[in-house]
C-alpha cells in the first residue's frame, strides 16, 4: 500500500523532525547530489561529503557541506546517502577495495538514492545485513531544479526500523512515498517511471518534428495538449525545453541509456516485452554515436529531427 508522507508546514515546505546530532555521509556529489546535500546542510544537519577531486571541497563548503577526499572520514556516519550513477559505483564505494561497509559501525544505515537494478539492490541488502547494517532504497524522481526546490518524489522501500531513521531526511528533500519492505520494489518502480518519461520524450520529439516539417508551430500543439489532456509536469516542462532546443544536462544520454537497459532487463525477467522502450534505446545509442552524449535526454527530440532531415 502506498503511504503518502507529505507533511508540510505553513510555508509549503516539508515538516522535518530533526536529528541534528546524527552524522550524514554523502557519496555522489553530481548535479543532483550537490543540491540534495546542500538542502540537508541548510536544515542544520551534519553532512560530510566524500569527493574524489580536491577542487570540489571549497565549493561544497560554500554550500554548508563539509567535504573530504578521505573515505575513513565517513566511517562514523549514522546514515550514508549514495547518489551514484550505476550498480558498480554503489557496490564499489561500500564493498570494493577500501569499501566503507567493513568499517561502518553495526546499526548504521545505507540510504541508497541512486537509480540501480533490482538485482544490485537485493545484493546490497544481503551484504549490509551480513555486516549488521541497515539498507533502504530511496530513488528519486526529479531533475536538479526539482532537487534544489525540495520537490523530489522519493520512493522508499526497506525495513521499517531502518527507513524510520531516514524519514526526516527524505521528507526534507521532497515528497516521500513508502511502498514496501523489499528495497528492490523501489528500484523497479523508479526504473519503470523513468521509462514513462523516456517514451514521452521520444513521442514528443517525433510529433514536434512532424509539425515542423508541415510548417506548423509545435509550441501551439504543446500548449493545447498540456492545457487539456496532458496536464503533467513531464509534458509541460520537457515539451517546452524540447521545442526550444534546451538540452542542458539533468540526466545525460549515457545515463538515460543505462536506465533503459536496466528497465529492459527487468522486463525480460518478467517475460513482459517493452517494444516502445526498445525504440528509445536505439534512439539513445544513435544520439550518443552522433556526439550528443553530453546532452540531456530531451535531446531525443534532436535525434528525431535529424532522422527526418532537419
Amino acid at each position: 500500500m502506498l503511504d503518502d508522507l507529505d507533511k508540510r508546514n505553513t510555508n509549503g515546505n516539508p515538516q522535518v523532525v530533526p536529528r541534528m546530532s546524527s552524522k550524514i555521509g554523502f557519496v555522489g556529489l553530481g548535479l543532483m547530489g550537490t543540491a540534495m546535500a546542500a538542502n540537508l546542510a541548510a536544515d542544520g544537519r551534519n553532512v560530510c561529503a566524500y569527493v574524489r577531486r580536491p577542487e570540489r571541497i571549497n565549493d561544497l563548503r560554500a554550500l554548508g557541506v563539509s567535504a573530504t577526499t578521505h573515505r575513513p572520514d565517513l566511517f562514523d556516519s549514522d546514515i550514508i546517502i549514495t547518489m551514484l550513477p550505476d550498480d558498480a559505483a554503489v557496490r564499489d564505494i561500500f564493498f570494493g577495495p577500501l569499501g566503507i561497509a567493513e568499517s561502518l559501525r553495526p546499526g548504521a544505515i545505507h540510504l541508497s538514492m541512486s537509480t540501480i537494478s533490482t538485482g544490485a539492490s537485493a545484493a546490497l541488502l544481503l551484504e549490509h545485513e551480513r555486516h549488521g547494517q541497515g539498507y533502504v532504497a530511496a530513488p528519486v524522481f526529479g531533475n536538479p531544479d526539482a532537487a534544489r526546490a525540495r520537490q523530489l518524489a522519493v520512493i522508499v522501500a526497506g525495513k521499517p526500523e531502518s527507513y524510520e531513521h531516514c524519514r526526516s531526511l527524505t521528507d526534507s528533500l521532497g515528497k516521500t512515498f513508502v511502498i514496501g519492505t523489499d528495497p528492490a520494489q523501489a528500484n523497479l518502480l523508479k526504473l519503470l517511471g523513468n521509462m514513462m518519461t523516456a517514451t514521452a520524450l521520444e513521442v514528443l520529439g517525433e510529433i514536434v518534428t512532424v509539425l515542423r516539417k508541415r510548417g506548423q508551430d509545435p509550441q501551439q500543439f504543446v500548449d493545447i495538449m498540456t492545457g487539456t489532456m496532458f496536464d503533467s509536469r513531464v509534458h509541460k516542462n520537457y515539451g517546452s525545453r524540447l521545442i526550444a532546443g534546451s538540452y542542458k544536462p539533468g540526466l545525460t544520454m549515457p545515463l538515460a541509456l543505462k536506465d533503459v537497459r536496466l528497465a529492459l532487463a527487468e522486463a525480460e525477467l518478467a517475460g513482459a516485452p517493452m517494444p516502445s522502450v526498445g525504440v528509445v534505446r536505439d534512439r539513445l545509442i544513435t544520439g550518443i554515436a552522433r556526439g550528443h552524449g553530453g546532452l540531456d535526454w530531451t535531446a531525443l527530440g534532436m535525434v528525431a529531427s535529424e532522422e527526418a532531415g532537419l
